[in-house]
């Protein structure tokens, strides 16, 4: 039986909300031939300024332009103060688990977390353990994906906390909009989201370890092959920043330096965009050629920052995001405002057994997986799916984690037949300074393109929306 979902235009089926009355008014105005050419001059817009990703492993396509969809997804202001709100409670309580459990480990002792899932965990990195980097910082940019399911409910579906990616399709989307369709804007006031560099850079700049002197801050990207490279390229452009290679980067004395025309110039932080293993052939993979020998010898010495720090990724991972209401409580002291999707851990004999009996209604995550990629919508799945799914589930329990099917809110999306509802998520971007949390109002959000699909990946055909926050 189909889900019903929340329409973020029409709540389940009643009249127009406050705040898509003025669109639903200018939907119903415009002619449909005019929305299908503002459509085509998007992709041609966005294919002109080389917005594209690559997906691994796909030999026909290796660049794509993600699809744009160009129906604004509209919060009021009131929804996203609360939302705001929780992103940065949830930020704040994830860098004091960071620095907990690379230090005292209180929450281990306390029993709140099982010592396994910590010390057990692939991207717990022990070379961090008793290091404090700058301002106590871990999480200096996070990627928080949110659902809604009504009105007054949003879901926090998993953080991303190594190195979220997308903030340049959310400032692409905008752009596009506003040079596209004047005559809507004109209709709304609607929040900016172009000062989202600058507070990156500023925070980025609050991190620095020497306070002498205009800090010296670079992007460190594994180079054009990577299916990123197109936003690396992008930020380090709107930041003013260098985009460098581990080759472009040494250390001598402790310290990083970067090869210019007019020699050596030390850096002081690193906005890097490669994995912990690739970082420093020194420290972890001595197969990388993507990394800088020394550069762990100098972070650790309190000469560069890293952001975000090495070992993040362990809050990326599905399982602990299960503990994040008691994480939450046990350093903040506060209830969650944004609720966790309850979540069953297949490590837990009882929690297995309910998930293999509930296969046909449930999702099923790898815990270290992402991209929409190893995941089981169960009642998506033929029976044969499932059972092949069930025997994973069996050799592996503690690989993955299940959750119920959510209903999605859906938002009004231009397809071939018209106006329609798809379903949605929001990944809002969360900045922690040494100063302060920075939260750009709106963020990117995904749409599901295909009728009925829960997944909003790009890489599983998944497309993009402009995100308008409302003025007061």
């Amino acid at each position: 039986m189909a889900l019903r979902a929340f329409d973020e235009m029409s709540s389940f089926g009643d009249r127009c909300r406050p705040a898509y009355e003025r669109l639903q008014a200018w939907l119903g105005q415009v002619p449909r031939e005019l929305l299908a050419q503002r459509r085509t001059e998007a992709e041609l817009l966005f294919r002109r300024m080389g917005i594209t990703f690559a997906v691994y492993g796909d030999t026909e396509a290796e660049e794509r332009i993600i699809p744009f969809d160009i129906v604004p997804r509209i919060l009021a202001a009131e929804e996203w103060t609360l939302l705001a709100a929780g992103l940065e409670q949830r930020v704040r309580a994830l860098n004091a688990f960071l620095k907990d459990i690379y230090g005292p480990r209180e929450i281990i002792r306390a029993g709140v977390v099982p010592e396994a899932m910590i010390l057990g965990n692939p991207f717990f990195k022990p070379e961090m353990t008793q290091f404090r980097p700058a301002g106590d910082v871990y999480i200096h940019i996070a990627g928080i994906d949110v659902v809604r399911v009504d009105a007054d409910t949003f879901y926090v579906l998993e953080d991303n906390a190594r190195a979220p990616s997308g903030v340049s399709y959310m400032l692409e989307n905008r752009e596009a909009m506003m040079r596209l369709f004047p005559e809507l804007f004109g209709r709304h006031r609607v929040a900016p989201v172009d000062g989202y560099t600058d507070e990156l850079l500023a925070s980025l700049r609050s991190v620095a370890p020497r306070a002498a002197g205009e800090p010296t801050v670079v992007l460190m990207t594994p180079g054009p092959y990577n299916s990123a490279y197109y936003e690396h390229s992008f930020l380090a452009d709107r930041l003013g920043v260098e985009l460098v290679e581990g080759r472009d980067l040494f250390v001598k004395d402790d310290c990083v330096f970067m090869r210019t025309t007019e020699g050596p110039k030390r850096v002081d932080v690193i906005y890097r965009r490669i994995d912990d293993e690739f970082l420093d052939p020194l420290a972890f993979r001595p197969d990388s050629m993507l990394g800088v020998p020394g550069l762990m010898l100098a972070y650790q010495a309190g000469n560069v920052t890293l952001a975000n720090a090495v070992g993040t990724g362990i809050a990326d991972d599905k399982a602990i995001y299960s503990y994040m209401p008691e994480i939450l409580t046990f350093y903040l002291g506060e209830e969650p405002m944004l609720k966790n999707v309850p979540t069953w851990r297949c490590r837990e004999p009882q929690a297995l057994a309910y998930v293999l009996e509930h296969l046909d209604e449930l999702v099923v995550k790898e815990v270290h997986g992402s991209g929409g990629y190893g995941m089981l919508i169960g009642p998506h799945a033929d029976q044969a799916t499932r059972d092949t799914f069930a025997e994973k589930l069996k050799h592996a329990p503690d690989h993955f984690i299940a959750q119920p099917t959510l209903a999605l809110s859906t938002s009004p999306t231009l397809v071939e037949s018209g106006i329609a509802p798809r379903h949605v998520d929001l990944r809002p971007f969360v900045l922690t300074g040494a100063d302060r949390v920075r939260i750009v109002p709106g963020g990117l959000t995904r749409v599901a393109l295909k009728e009925g699909s829960l997944v909003v990946n790009s890489s599983q055909g998944g497309g993009t929306k402009d995100t308008w926050v409302l003025g007061d």
